[in-house]
């Protein structure tokens, strides 16, 4: 007939004859931890058994703790910290790409700089300076030459047989 177990009537497996211990040291030690997994294990095992699960059921109840529902207030707390992150995120993102547009603002106008100053007469930098501005208009700036500047381009723009433009190659 099967031993039934002490506690709760459960059959439990033993071993049918008893070895001795210095059979058992003897014994090679797979053989001897299967012998061994049919015996009731040694005080000291028995009692560091109980200590670990002492401490899961302490883990289990800590974790069902710390994930209770959260009340009311700390959902509060955690929208706000939500809204401010979210907040934080978009101004960075306004930072770079206001960034990247003054980046390829300035690009563009020392390109554009370039290309007027490799023109081969005045007049055609000229020309190309008021047709291409290095910088957008964002603003009217009303007249940005001086008097002897406006001068200077009139006479320019006046001198149809390129006197005053003629440049030494």
């Amino acid at each position: 007939m099967p031993e039934l177990d002490d506690d709760g009537g459960k059959f439990k497996a033993r071993n049918k004859k008893k070895i001795e211990e210095r059979d058992l040291k003897k014994m090679a030690p797979q053989l001897r931890s299967k012998y061994l997994a049919y015996e009731d294990p040694s005080k000291d095992v028995a009692e560091q058994q109980a200590n670990a699960a002492k401490r899961l059921i302490e883990k289990k109840k800590k974790y069902q703790m710390d994930n209770a529902p959260p009340s009311d207030e700390e959902m509060q707390e955690k929208d706000k910290h939500e809204k401010l992150i979210g907040q934080l995120k978009a101004a960075e993102a306004r930072n770079r790409l206001r960034i990247m547009r003054l980046r390829y603002q300035s690009s563009k106008a020392q390109e554009i700089s370039h290309l007027i100053a490799c023109q081969p007469t005045a007049l055609k930098a000229v020309r190309l300076q008021a047709l291409v501005p290095s910088y957008p208009d964002t603003k009217d700036k009303g007249d940005a030459l001086d008097k002897l500047d406006r001068e200077r381009v009139e006479n320019l723009l006046e001198d149809s047989k390129g006197l005053l433009v003629n440049r030494i190659n």
